[in-house]
């Protein structure tokens, strides 16, 4: 997986990999990512008759943006500069060097002097990583004219203005598109910076391996190449039993929704035998909704026999404590504690330390807040996300946009599958199906958490193509096949 740097590391990180590659210069690396910029660019389609600006700062975010300028002229987009600088003598080296061969077609616009096209795009590479401290009182006055700019707005990196690893505290840029290198900087990814982020795009420009492995982060970016090699594999003789017996417990009367979902999704996962526990009065509502899970109900049967249980959607609260306190004795291996299971842990903490290591809990941000207290903040919750990991040593799926999983030591990784559309009722119980599947199949809980939330993210993504706004959980499940043939997992 992709470490998260901080923005102080991302200098430190290039000139490692200049001396790792044997690249001559850092500006090689520049062009790398004025490069992947433009194939993106060019991959949306905007018309080359479509004017495009570029806000360029001092640093090496602007030599970025000199560079993309050359380039994009070369394929014929009318391109000017919005120059956020004083002189060329204030340039970094490597900005220089792209101001200099800038072709005479692009029209340089001095600060002070410029002129907002009324439409087309505009690429801001003002302020990039390297910003520390509070914006000075220009910088402020060019971001809110950037601001004022009525056409699509492109980052690169960062929105100018935005902190790499903090929460915005100045004037930033609203961007339509970011477009990061590597990896995501922390700030993209906390839901405070939604609006000025927009749509996130991470771009790869070369970086080796090796240039990473000198730096320390608790943070990762979870990528559809690290699923692969987390997948068992099982051949032509494996038989259901091998791909797991699991047990499903929930669906009070009036929420059996949530239950059928776990268990279609547990199922389309891969399951070998899904047993559901309800009800009695309820039975009948699983057997018809979905034939191919068991059903079971009064007091819950020997959880011995099966490999994985996913405990809470649709269950409720009431008269549940004592039965959940039975079962967490009872049962020692890991579980997958979702919903209104949560809501009894946040009601009797005295039942955390019950819940067997390792296990898997898959709290939104309501059933988080009210499991450990609310925070100002998505920082704060992260960081107490992974403090409640370390401590109690299991594993925290805190859904959202981009979700985190926290594990026991300390790593907190960011999911990069998941789209907007994702947001409806019954898309948690989908996941918690996906996770206690892959725990039946012998998974260990870390990988069962991280291949159940990429696959979950990325059926999402797949299903949002067609249905966008209109999609429903249902949509999710039927589309997790179509993500083992994208992953070409067999």
């Amino acid at each position: 997986m992709q470490k998260i740097l901080s923005g102080t590391q991302v200098s430190e990180l290039d000139k490692r990999h200049v001396e790792l590659s044997g690249q001559k210069s850092s500006h090689e690396l520049m062009e790398a990512a004025a490069l992947a910029f433009v194939e993106w660019f060019l991959n949306q389609k905007f018309s080359a008759d479509t004017p495009v600006q570029i806000a360029v700062g001092k640093g090496n975010n602007g030599g970025d943006g000199l560079a993309v300028a050359r380039l994009l002229s070369e394929y014929s987009y009318k391109v000017s500069i919005l120059c956020c600088f004083e002189s060329i003598d204030s340039l970094s080296l490597d900005a220089l060097e792209n101001y200099k061969t800038l072709p005479q077609s692009v029209r340089i616009y001095t600060k002070g002097n410029w002129e907002l096209a009324e439409e087309g795009i505009l690429i801001d590479a003002f302020l990039g990583v390297g910003l520390k401290g509070s914006l000075r009182a220009d910088a402020i006055d060019l971001i809110n004219r950037i601001n004022e700019f009525k056409g699509t707005v492109v980052c690169m990196d960062l929105p100018s203005g935005l902190p790499s690893d903090k929460l915005a505290s100045d004037t930033v840029v609203y961007a339509d598109y970011t477009v990061s290198f590597e990896f995501p900087k922390l700030s993209l990814v906390l839901p405070e910076h939604a609006n000025l982020v927009g749509e996130l795009v991470v771009l790869k420009i070369g970086i080796s391996s090796e240039a990473y492995a000198e730096f320390n982060s608790a943070f990762y970016f979870l990528e559809a190449k690290d699923i692969s090699p987390l997948h068992r594999s099982f051949n032509r003789f494996s038989y259901k039993g091998d791909l797991g017996k699991v047990l499903l417990i929930g669906g009070e009367p009036g929420k059996m929704g949530a239950l059928i979902l776990c268990a279609k999704s547990a199922l389309r996962t891969g399951s070998g035998l899904v047993t559901c526990h309800m009800e009695d009065s309820e039975r009948f509502i699983i057997q018809t909704a979905v034939p191919e899970a068991m059903a079971s109900w009064g007091l819950i049967p020997n959880p011995e026999i099966y490999d994985a249980v996913g405990i809470g959607p649709g269950w409720g609260t009431e008269n549940r404590v004592r039965m959940f306190r039975q079962f967490l004795q009872d049962y020692r291996n890991p579980i997958v504690v979702d919903a209104d299971a949560l809501n009894i842990l946040a009601k009797n903490p005295d039942l955390i330390p019950l819940v067997p290591k390792n296990s898997v809990l898959t709290p939104h941000i309501g059933e988080f807040s009210r499991l450990v207290g609310s925070s100002p903040n998505h920082l704060d919750r992260l960081d107490r996300a992974r403090k409640f990991a370390v401590e109690n040593e299991l594993i925290v799926v805190l859904k959202g946009a981009n979700t985190v999983i926290s594990l026991p030591d300390g790593k907190q990784v960011v999911n990069s599958s998941g789209t907007k559309y994702m947001a409806t009722g019954g898309s948690g119980d989908v996941l918690t199906g996906m996770i206690t599947a892959y725990l039946g199949m012998g998974y260990s809980p870390e990988n069962a958490a991280l291949c159940g939330v990429y696959h979950h993210g990325l059926a999402g993504e797949i299903a949002s193509q067609s249905k966008r706004r209109s999609m429903t959980a249902s949509d999710i499940i039927e589309a997790i096949p179509e993500t083992y043939i994208r992953l070409n997992i067999s």
